[in-house]
């Protein structure tokens, strides 16, 4: 397996992503659900078109972020803010997903909420249905509020089975929820997922902060 993937999800600041344009990040969230990192797709516009100017050898693919969105609102916030993946935190169905994808052309991940990966839950076995249709799985801790985005963590230990699920059908595995620069390597080092989402792991009072997303990139890459 090459290098584990970095997600930074929850970007608004134009600045905080300029500041970040040599780090080898792979992926940049901007959040359209309801949350206090919330962008307009007017915003988002304005961050994708700073992706352009990323100066690693890769540019960061773009996400958005949405929680069982309408497909006409999806469509034009798409187009205006030039997503590259599209990423469900809802319940949105695998048609759903399909038609994402036919209509629109993006990649589409798709998120399970999970309370505890160890027990059998709804989610280990609605994940199936998703086979052939989604180009992604992300894992995050469910939040009865906003779906993900808890900051907290889930029982790891439930990670491979939903690992070798996502490689049997030749897609990657993300894992977020309450993810920092102090635990991050421990995660890879044991569950080996194909990629890692953060976002108030790398805040400093509800803020983006720099320094901790150089800490959290570098801990992920040295992994």
């Amino acid at each position: 397996m090459g290098d584990t993937a970095v997600k930074i999800c929850g970007l608004q600041d134009v600045e905080v992503l300029k500041s970040m344009v040599n780090l080898p990040v792979d992926y940049i969230g901007f959040v359209f659900a309801p949350s206090r990192r919330r962008v307009t797709p007017e915003q988002a516009a304005l961050l994708s078109a700073q992706l352009k100017a990323w100066k690693t050898p890769e540019i960061p693919q773009s996400v958005g972020v949405f929680v069982n969105p309408e497909l006409e609102e999806l469509a034009a916030i798409v187009e205006e803010a030039q997503l590259d993946v599209v990423q469900l935190h809802g319940q949105e169905s695998p048609q759903f997903c399909r038609e994402v994808k036919e209509r629109l052309g993006t990649r589409v991940f798709k998120v399970l909420s999970v309370q505890s990966l160890n027990e059998n839950s709804e989610a280990s076995i609605n994940h199936e249905l998703y086979a052939g249709v989604i180009d992604g799985l992300l894992l995050d801790t469910f939040d009865p509020v906003y779906g993900g985005g808890s900051g907290s963590t889930f029982a790891w230990e439930g990670i491979p089975a939903y690992r070798d699920w996502a490689r049997n059908h030749g897609i990657p595995l993300f894992v977020a929820g309450g993810l920092l620069p102090s635990n991050v390597a421990e995660l890879i080092d044991k569950y080996s997922p194909d990629g890692v989402d953060v976002s108030s792991g790398v805040e400093s009072d509800g803020v983006k902060d720099i320094d901790k997303i150089a800490a959290f990139v570098g801990r992920v890459k040295q992994a």
